[in-house]
């Protein structure tokens, strides 16, 4: 089993709470659920942000976590992860604090692998290429954006991008709500 599917079957079983009662509470099938329990099922990060609101905890309980209370992330405190499912490693950048609303990540992304699932949210992401090519896909519309080139778009339309060359591409992403 893996650290996040764990954490989700450990906190369901403290609260008490059926997979029928998570799935009420999330709106995400029991079969899933079970799935996701077993580590038989990939999980996005959409599934995840349910499943921690139902069970009221921050996302990040389900990650390593470093709280910065100085609201400086120090190299030595950036430890990358990756949600079940995703290719693309993940770094968060903020600090740790009540009422931020804002999610900084760095994302790198493996080369040439397509991302298959379309995305739809409340909130607005902003990314900005550090290094490569990323090839965003906004409602029905692809942008090519390339290192120093942005993005920004609400997140509420249909979306998802993937890394069309053959080396990593590294991205600053910052993301409303918080997420992680």
């Amino acid at each position: 089993m893996n650290e996040v599917t764990d954490k989700i079957r450990s906190l369901r079983n403290e609260q008490k709470l059926t997979l029928k009662d998570l799935s009420e509470k999330t709106g995400l099938s029991v079969s899933f659920l079970s799935q996701v329990e077993r580590g038989s099922s990939s999980l996005a990060i959409t599934s995840l942000k349910k499943i921690a609101d139902a069970l009221e905890v921050p996302i990040t309980d389900f990650f390593e976590s470093h709280a910065n209370y100085n609201y400086v992330v120090k190299t030595t405190d950036q430890k990358p992860f990756r949600i079940e499912g995703s290719t693309a490693e993940y770094v968060r950048l903020g600090g740790e604090f009540t009422g931020r609303s804002l999610e900084p990540l760095l994302v790198t992304l493996s080369p040439g692998q397509p991302y298959d699932k379309v995305f739809s949210h409340p909130g607005e992401e902003f990314y900005y290429v550090l290094d490569g090519i990323v090839l965003f896909n906004v409602d029905g519309k692809e942008y090519i954006v390339k290192a120093g080139d942005s993005i920004h778009f609400p997140s509420h339309v249909p979306h998802y991008w993937e890394n069309p060359l053959d080396n990593d591409a590294k991205v600053l992403c910052v993301l409303t709500p918080v997420l992680f």
